[in-house]
């Protein structure tokens, strides 16, 4: 059987905090970790209140932790997830984290001699600031890869697998609910003879440009993706076809009437749209895009620079 003093060797050497409390949550045991990292001697905590040795410390939630093992003589714990710390102490990793403490681990465990009555209660403090760490930095880069897949990488809106899924949710909530849902799409008049007389980076730059004039005019609700190439697409929850014609008008007008300059040189262009609205005949989400498809062809064939809506 180890003696007495090995025990106190060995918790002195565990890279774990230790601290035995008795029910009148006096301090009877720490060791070198917490001496550390608290900066405070054994020789004047023990017999000390925790609350007052810690004062810091979150007191009535800490004391009903102490309090359950006493009464349950179970252990008890906290997860870092739902308390990053109990006790305040610098974290000594080098590592950059959101908080400036130490991130931790705590389990609460009941202590007996030769009885089934709980005398004292140990609290075992586990530094786990690299797990809490290394856990944001994949949460971070499970967030940008969400994002990224629904976002196209040139207009910075969201891209057409991202519309698809939002429209799909769009669709079912108003047919169930019985709410007004229009579709807008549009694309750039000419794009290819841009590209060819300006080049590429300038078709890049309208591209850009006009997704941020849109964006400006956009409510909170509406979605707006680009739905390939030049083609771009608004989804506008809770407004009706004539609603969604004055918005078509609006964002046509200012596009129009914008000055697009690259290299020096300034860009005539416009948009062509077409518009549908969701009825009680609408089966899909892919018929809307199809009558929105066949209203913006429309306004091709009519000269361009134009709004259409689908007409049955």
């Amino acid at each position: 059987m180890l003696s007495p003093k090995t025990y106190d060797v060995l918790l002195n050497r565990l890279n774990l905090g230790v601290i035995v409390v008795n029910s009148a949550f006096e301090v009877e045991f720490i060791n070198h970790f917490i001496e550390t990292q608290c900066q405070v001697n054994y020789s004047d905590s023990v017999q000390q209140p925790l609350f007052s040795l810690f004062s810091d410390l979150p007191e009535a939630w800490l004391k009903r932790k102490i309090q359950s093992v006493f009464v349950l003589g179970t252990p008890a714990f906290s997860n870092w997830e739902q308390r990053r710390h109990v006790f305040k102490m610098r974290h000594t990793r080098p590592v950059t984290t959101q908080s400036d403490y130490m991130v931790q681990n705590l389990s609460f465990l009941p202590l007996s001699q030769n009885s089934e009555v709980v005398q004292q209660v140990a609290i075992i403090i586990e530094d786990v600031t690299d797990t809490c760490f290394y856990q944001e930095r994949l949460q971070d880069t499970l967030k940008t890869l969400e994002h990224t897949s629904q976002t196209d990488a040139l207009t910075g809106i969201a891209n057409r697998r991202f519309f698809e899924e939002r429209f799909l949710y769009e669709f079912a909530r108003a047919k169930k609910q019985q709410l007004e849902l229009s579709l807008m799409m549009f694309d750039m008049d000419r794009f290819k003879s841009i590209n060819d007389f300006y080049g590429h980076q300038a078709g890049d730059y309208i591209l850009q440009e006009a997704a941020q004039l849109i964006t400006q005019q956009m409510s909170r609700l509406d979605v707006f993706a680009r739905y390939g190439g030049e083609e771009f697409c608004l989804i506008l929850p809770q407004k009706n076809i004539m609603q969604a014609h004055q918005f078509a008008e609006s964002v046509r007008q200012k596009i129009y009437a914008h000055d697009f300059v690259f290299d020096n040189r300034r860009i005539q262009t416009s948009i062509s749209v077409g518009i549908a609205q969701l009825d009680e005949d609408s089966e899909s989400f892919e018929s809307l895009v199809t009558q929105a498809d066949i209203a913006l062809y429309q306004s091709k064939r009519e000269g361009r620079n134009r709004t259409s809506c689908y007409k049955k």
